[in-house]
């Protein structure tokens, strides 16, 4: 954990926010700043910068967000409608949070390109 990083302060509950789901991997919680009806982060509880930053041995973690994600797509019951799962990583790609987190967005249509 870092201590100047919001998602570790909220994975520490150190700070509040509106919490979907936890486990010892990882936090889901409402973006406070929603671009979506359902709109949703999926955190790991360690401190990765970005997913640049993820080893060989966080294939795992990886696959375990992922998962996290689909399942609060179904908990919100937009798996049958469609939902996208983000992952910005670095400013340029829309990154302000430098935790590595992903962004469950549905609840409306979408459209491409995407940005």
């Amino acid at each position: 954990m870092t201590s100047g990083c919001i998602f570790c302060q909220i994975a520490g509950g150190e700070r509040a926010a509106k919490v979907y789901y936890e486990d010892e991997h990882c936090l889901a919680f409402q973006d406070v700043n929603p671009q979506a009806p359902t709109h949703i982060l999926v955190i790991p509880r360690r401190h990765l910068i970005l997913l640049n930053s993820a080893l060989p041995e966080d294939e795992a973690l990886l696959g375990h967000l992922l998962r996290v994600a689909a399942q609060m797509a179904k908990e919100k019951g937009i798996e049958g409608t469609g939902f996208r799962v983000v992952i910005n990583t670095n400013a340029a790609a829309g990154q302000s949070v430098f935790h590595l987190h992903l962004h469950l967005i549905g609840g409306r249509t979408m459209r491409w390109p995407p940005g």
